[in-house]
């Protein structure tokens, strides 16, 4: 298995990308499925931006000061698919809006990795040595086995109510 972080990532999105289509080919009355399916989008989602937030960007952004806007337009884009995320983990499969938002959650992502790999990837891997991209994947192989699996924010706001209510 390859350490280089440029690599880990396509294989994150390749996987994140064929949860999409799986979501995309479910029925519109597949509850259950689409709900599974989501699960799996979301644990994807919340350890590959954890991986890229924590290690590739902050280091990239010092290596590279070239794809510093680009960098900064991603942490944006994380974020927002973050929220998609938190509210979709909130959320029943029945839900009105439920499949409209996950659209828009797929739509945003499949942005977000274009860009990436179109634009970024190429000049961080000019820029950057085989031997920094796999000191980079390996401190993000490391990270991935702490890294959290489900959107932190609802966690904090079920903790809030319970102690509200204990």
């Amino acid at each position: 298995m390859s350490t280089d972080a440029i690599v880990l990532l396509r294989e994150d999105h390749k996987q994140i990308r064929k949860l999409f289509r799986e979501f995309e080919k479910a029925g519109p009355d597949a509850h259950a499925t689409k709900g599974r399916i989501v699960d799996k989008i979301i644990e994807a989602l919340t350890v590959h931006t954890y991986l890229e937030n924590e290690v590739m960007y902050p280091e990239v952004r010092e290596l590279v000061p070239e794809v510093e806007d680009d960098i900064l337009e991603s942490y944006e884009e994380h974020h927002v698919a973050d929220v998609l995320v938190m509210e979709l983990s909130t959320m029943k499969p029945e839900d009105e809006r439920f499949t409209a938002k996950v659209t828009v959650l797929i739509e945003n992502v499949d942005h977000h990795i274009d860009e990436e790999e179109d634009e970024w990837f190429p000049t961080v891997r000019e820029h950057l040595g085989r031997k920094q991209l796999q000191d980079i994947g390996a401190r993000m192989l490391e990270l991935r086995e702490k890294a959290p699996t489900t959107p932190a924010a609802p966690k904090a706001l079920k903790k809030a109510l319970d102690a509200l209510t204990a």
